[in-house]
């Protein structure tokens, strides 16, 4: 099965258009420049900044002023096969036709050439078909920074002189000209990049020629948290890098959580909870802050543990008492109904034995798999329970006589913390060498795939009683051949895991 990849397209604001259009669309400044595809001429966005930065002057608004906003789309590596010229004008007509304002954009490779990707300019502002002028119905004074002001004595010096940088203009005059519509609030939303980022996901997925390259967009609504990708240069590396090890553990925690039967939605209300609320009230209350954010993911975490454990006590309680939770029988091991007394009526067709639907015939693997998930999720489990106890003696410890005693265990317990950690890397790890992006959506097929074997294994039963026909076991070569397909899965995940590690930044 092919690695499902998210597609990755980022937004930016632009606070100096004119020269970010210079930047990615020359030559000289880009080493591996293949096409700019352009909408209107440059004029537009000179107009453009000017108009920007008057309004943002006559607001008073403190910070930088944004004149246009710019995507980065990343592009699958095979998409070098196509005509660079066409592929950046599809791609840039397609916003234009969507949306309805003029864009600029180039086609780059990185210095190694390991990420294909589009810069792509776009004007918050529409261009009007006449421009709208305001004459002056008297003298307009203008102070240094453009601002209007009431009298004329307000622009003069001591000795009764224009000051430099004002400026009259008389009645009769001009005094504003616009050329653009206001920002369009879409913009703004934040809905709009997870719109753009389906709309252009679906077109790249036109094109891709192997289905291991379609893309899909990262649900933000479901139980993971997103890591974020570290650009090249990026003042806020550490920060990020930091951000990313806790939403990692959060991830890691879910997939520990799925396996062992923690359902979806409360795993969503503990996401959303302690973490999606809690940081829009802060965002609202005082801004961005990143290190809340570490705490707010280790409460949710530790919350999500809770529900882990009571599962797991559960299981142990239903197990003292013989109830067995959850059937997990090998393909052999499958119930068959008994075959009744069967007597042939030769004039009736002898019907063909049913075959497994490939979803089916992917159930034997499959459970070998969750067997592995369970049995590394039950090993974490018990060290945990192991580090509780370490940690309990450890605050019994008191008083000087038990100085050594207390060294030791807490060196015991940073042992634990690391092997628990590196348990839980390779749990997520597991599904992942399989093909899997993650444990949930391992586990969406191995369901399916239980169900559908259960299909067969019932057809099979029925068939049996009506021909009186004993169903072959799963063969010999059968398996020896499940085994092959899974080192070959292995060895092509691990080189896609090379390639991605030996990608450099955009």
């Amino acid at each position: 099965m092919p690695i499902v990849r998210n597609s990755f397209i980022q937004m930016s604001k632009l606070p100096n258009v004119k020269g970010r259009i210079s930047y990615i669309s020359s030559k000289a400044r880009q080493e591996n420049l293949y096409a700019v595809y352009e909408t209107t001429d440059r004029k537009f966005w000179k107009e453009l900044a000017k108009c920007n930065q008057e309004e943002f002057r006559e607001s008073g608004t403190k910070g930088n002023c944004i004149e246009a906003r710019e995507l980065i789309i990343a592009l699958p590596e095979s998409f070098v096969d196509y005509e660079p010229g066409k592929l950046l004008k599809l791609f840039t007509e397609h916003f234009k036709q969507n949306y309805g304002v003029e864009c600029i954009s180039a086609l780059h490779h990185n210095k190694r050439k390991t990420n294909y990707h589009i810069h792509l300019i776009f004007s918050e502002r529409k261009l009007l078909d006449e421009p709208v002028e305001k004459i002056a119905t008297r003298n307009m004074f203008y102070d240094e920074n453009g601002k209007h002001v009431r009298t004329k004595k307000e622009i003069l010096d001591e000795v009764g002189q224009l000051r430099s940088g004002c400026k009259i203009i008389p009645k009769g005059e001009v005094y504003e000209r616009n050329l653009f519509t206001i920002k369009d609030g879409r913009f703004k939303s934040d809905s709009f990049l997870d719109v753009v980022k389906r709309s252009y996901t679906d077109l790249i997925n036109i094109y891709v020629k192997d289905d291991k390259q379609k893309l899909k967009v990262f649900d933000r609504n479901g139980v993971y948290l997103p890591t974020k990708k570290i650009g090249k240069n990026n003042p806020k590396a550490e920060q990020i890098k930091t951000d990313n090890q806790y939403r990692t553990m959060w991830n890691q925690t879910v997939d520990r959580a799925l396996i062992s039967g923690v359902p979806e939605g409360q795993i969503l209300e503990v996401k959303q909870s302690e973490i999606g609320h809690k940081v829009k009230a802060s965002i609202q209350k005082s801004g961005r802050n990143p290190a809340l954010l570490k705490s707010l993911i280790m409460t949710a975490i530790y919350a999500l543990e809770l529900l882990i454990g009571k599962v797991f006590k559960m299981a142990s309680q239903k197990a003292d008492k013989g109830i067995e939770t959850v059937i997990k029988a090998e393909p052999e091991q499958t119930p068959v109904k008994a075959i009744k007394s069967f007597v042939k009526v030769k004039s009736e067709p002898v019907p063909e034995m049913p075959k497994k639907s490939a979803l089916a015939s992917k159930y034997p693997r499959l459970v070998d798999i969750y067997k592995k998930l369970e049995k590394q999720n039950a090993a974490i489990f018990e060290r945990e329970r192991q580090l509780a106890n370490v940690e309990k003696e450890l605050a019994g410890a008191k008083g000087i006589f038990k100085a050594k005693q207390r060294k030791e265990l807490q060196e015991q317990a940073e042992q634990l913390k690391t092997q628990i950690a590196n348990m839980k890397q390779y749990l997520s790890s597991i599904v992942q060498g399989y093909g899997y992006k993650n444990v949930k959506e391992f586990l969406a097929e191995f369901k399916a795939s239980k169900a559908e074997y259960a299909d067969y294994q019932s057809a099979v039963a029925k068939w049996e009683q009506q021909t009186g026909n004993k169903a072959e076991a799963d063969s010999m070569k059968a398996r020896l051949q499940r085994k092959q397909q899974e080192v070959k899965e292995r060895e092509n995940s691990r080189q896609s895991h090379r390639r991605r590690k030996d990608k450099g930044g955009r």
